[in-house]
């Protein structure tokens, strides 16, 4: 009996420690959220990301977040296998999805956080599902494709406190921290205006929606490609790049460029939410006197002017002026004529009482006017740098996304980035209230040309041209579920 009951005592150890050991096992394969609720990670694990959208800018942006030696690619999903090839190649232990309802669904309990590099159209309804889930998010810029969307994103930062990055890398320059510091020192005087200036688009615009459909690639999804968008027939030479330049997907070069030129003034005056827009617009003629009409694509070039309300770092409003398709702004008189306006085809120029100074993209290499000031500034270092820079932008949302929300700053929160995409959304409003047409007995009218939009930003509504509003929240396909907090 004795020996019978000790084998019995030897098994049920033997059974024990086994069981202890699967369950520690298990213990320890699951992600660290899952023990201290949505949006904590212990310090000493590696932050684990699902991707959605991984080709072009996706990949660029994953293959960032590996580099940060503090992540791992757990997850990968796209909706066009060709796109897709190099992270799958590059991160071959990560599960691969066309879905990313589907991935967020099955797989929500096995990573801590999600990058969105897709399309504009789709940036909102895939982050806000992944924020409701409790995972951080770094989503490509523009933050979301409407107004509406940009509000409903920052409200739900601070609902589910979750980390969130856009990805305007500039941001985590040298170079809006350095002209904070000159601005507060009084270098330029106040600041009343602002232009910003590109040379993109670099992709077709201004032209008719292609007339003749084409055979969908077996390679890609799609219907999960259009996700929100309206229901249209495949076309070629839409993807990968070219969505850009329609209305349906994109928000042209506004929405490519908008977030690392104007950033800046964002930072260096705390801008918040434009009160007026207005726009003029390029012009496409296709036979004599005959303006050509395609109200689905964005134009090929414009000149918008924002009007931004008196803020803590300023003494009255603010007039931001943005210029699109090579358009740029009168050449300031200290510049002398072989030197550099901005880097060339983009930049940002700040004109105050005292002087003037001026950033190329992503805020890189501030100058003051006339150049020669530049050489005996004495201003003392007072906003911390991000290590790396620009570069340095993914491993700052990597680091915090792991101390947890509100333990360490980001360079591009939604509080912040949310506001900074609304005033690009108003100026593409304003340009597309230039094609709104009015066709009473037989006669047509463009009631939206040549107006200034008045914003009511509590309500988010044009308060004088109600036809304009039609921008500020458009309604997804069938099947495709609205924003909800």
């Amino acid at each position: 009996m004795k020996t019978e009951q000790n084998n019995k005592n030897t098994s049920n150890r033997r059974d024990f420690i086994k069981t202890s050991a699967i369950a520690a096992a298990a213990f320890m394969i699951v992600p660290r959220h899952v023990l201290g609720g949505p949006g904590y990670l212990a310090p000493s694990d590696r932050l684990l990301v699902a991707g959605i959208g991984v080709g072009g800018k996706g990949e660029s942006d994953l293959n960032m977040f590996y580099k940060s030696g503090k992540a791992d690619i757990a997850f990968l999903c796209d909706v066009d296998d060709r796109r897709a090839a190099n992270s799958v190649k590059a991160f071959p232990k990560a599960k691969y999805y066309k879905d990313w309802r589907e991935m967020l669904d099955k797989e929500h309990k096995n990573f801590d956080a999600v990058s969105v590099s897709t399309p504009d159209h789709n940036h909102a309804i895939q982050a806000l599902a992944a924020m409701q889930l409790g995972k951080h998010v770094y989503v490509q810029k523009p933050l979301t494709h409407d107004i509406y969307e940009a509000r409903i994103l920052t409200a739900a930062a601070k609902k589910y406190k979750v980390v969130t990055q856009m990805g305007n890398q500039g941001a985590s320059n040298d170079g809006p921290r350095q002209m904070k510091e000159w601005y507060e020192a009084g270098l330029i005087g106040d600041v009343h205006t602002v232009y910003a200036w590109t040379n993109r688009p670099v992709w077709p615009q201004g032209i008719p929606w292609p007339d003749k459909k084409a055979e969908i690639p077996k390679e890609l999804d799609w219907n999960l490609w259009l996700g929100t968008a309206p229901e249209k027939d495949y076309v070629d030479k839409l993807v990968p790049f070219n969505w850009r330049g329609w209305w349906d997907y994109g928000t042209g070069a506004l929405g490519d460029m908008g977030c690392h030129l104007i950033e800046a003034p964002f930072s260096v005056l705390n801008l918040k939410y434009a009160k007026e827009v207005e726009a003029s617009v390029g012009s496409v003629y296709v036979d004599e006197f005959k303006r050509g009409y395609f109200p689905e694509s964005c134009p090929p070039s414009s000149h918008v002017t924002l009007k931004f309300p008196k803020t803590s770092k300023t003494k009255g409003d603010v007039t931001l002026h943005w210029m699109d398709g090579g358009i740029q702004p009168e050449r300031p008189e200290e510049l002398e004529a072989n030197e550099t306006f901005g880097d060339g085809g983009n930049g940002t120029l700040f004109i105050g009482t005292k002087g003037k100074m001026m950033s190329e993209t992503y805020s890189a290499n501030p100058k003051l006017l006339p150049l020669s000031r530049n050489k005996d500034i004495k201003v003392a270092p007072k906003y911390a740098r991000v290590p790396e820079g620009a570069n340095g932008h993914y491993k700052q949302w990597v680091e915090a996304a792991i101390a947890g929300y509100g333990k360490q700053e980001v360079s591009s929160p939604f509080e912040i980035a949310g506001p900074l995409t609304e005033a690009l959304l108003m100026a593409n409003l304003a340009i597309r209230s230039f094609d709104i047409q009015k066709t009473v007995n037989g006669k047509t009218s463009y009631p939206g040309r040549y107006t200034k939009m008045l914003w009511d930003n509590d309500n988010m509504k044009v308060t004088n041209f109600d036809e304009a509003n039609q921008f500020v929240k458009r309604e997804y396909r069938k099947g495709w579920n609205n924003l909800t907090l």
